[in-house]
């Protein structure tokens, strides 16, 4: 795909306050996923998949710092998912990483941790954690790691999923924590702590039911370039509409697509980097039914 060329253009106050509130939202989540691990994951010995798992996990056998760690092993994958999607891409990945670190470093002198019941520690670890990378997702950000490795492999091989791919390296970190604990007990709380983690993710990005989401209207010239870049990318459906300028009769596509909310900003900013000028419209639709949602009853 093509891509066109960015353009500098001084930014509105609108376009900076929502960057601000994105940055501000995303570093509250970054605090609560920081307190999961400090708190709750860490001294107890569950590794919560992904580069913090093994983060904790190396952190367990040398007594490293676990953000520091996060941080340095993403750094060849920010150049990975660099090189496939664009700079533009990852800001905010990098951004939300880079809180993450710093916030578990910073909080894991002062912080009491809680050494009780280990269900407890796995069940309120996944809950906090859900929370913050929710939080996360949410304004549009990632804290790197399986996300871009499981992104750039399905853009190669279109026919493995991002979860599977994703699932594929939780299940390799599950088989190294049964080694470097060295107890069975310890995968089986990682599980819960991940699957109670997804649990609460679902529920702050798709609400309660599953049939809630967002629908978007782009009109844009490029629409055969933003259509393939939805569809490649997100893997999510769209449909064209036939359309027509009432002031200057002009023929129009115009995109609808039905998306989870976390992905709005995904999609607005690659759309943005498409054609600038693009026309977006963003409305909450109530129920969805069909393939990706609340299956038809």
């Amino acid at each position: 795909m093509k891509k066109s060329e960015f353009k500098f253009h001084k930014p509105s106050l609108n376009s900076v306050r929502t960057a601000v509130v994105d940055y501000v939202i995303i570093a509250v989540g970054a605090v609560l996923y920081a307190l999961s691990v400090v708190v709750f994951t860490s001294p107890n010995n569950i590794a919560p998949g992904g580069l913090t798992g093994i983060a904790t996990m190396l952190n367990f056998m040398f007594s490293l710092p676990i953000g520091t760690l996060i941080f340095l092993m993403n750094i060849p994958l920010f150049i990975w998912g660099a090189v496939e999607n664009g700079l533009n891409f990852l800001t905010k990945t990098i951004i939300g990483t880079a809180f993450v670190s710093v916030a578990i470093d910073a909080l894991t002198p002062f912080v009491p941790v809680y050494t009780g019941d280990t269900l407890l520690a796995a069940i309120f670890g996944g809950i906090l954690n859900g929370i913050g990378l929710g939080f996360i997702f949410y304004r549009g950000g990632s804290t790197g790691g399986t996300d871009i490795i499981a992104l750039n492999i399905h853009k190669h091989m279109p026919y493995i999923s991002t979860g599977n791919i994703i699932m594929i390296a939780d299940f390799v970190i599950l088989i190294m924590v049964f080694f470097v604990y060295n107890s069975v007990e310890s995968v089986l709380y990682a599980i819960i702590a991940i699957f109670v983690s997804i649990k609460v993710i679902d529920t702050i990005s798709y609400g309660t039911s599953r049939g809630n989401g967002k629908l978007m209207f782009i009109i844009t010239n490029k629409y055969d370039e933003v259509s393939k870049a939805i569809m490649n990318d997100l893997e999510r459906g769209v449909t064209l509409l036939d359309g027509e300028g009432a002031y200057s009769g002009e023929k129009k596509r115009v995109i609808m697509c039905a998306v989870r909310p976390q992905q709005v900003y995904r999609i607005q900013n690659g759309v943005k980097t498409i054609d600038e000028n693009a026309f977006i419209i963003v409305t909450t639709a109530g129920t969805i039914r069909g393939k990706g949602f609340a299956r038809k009853e």
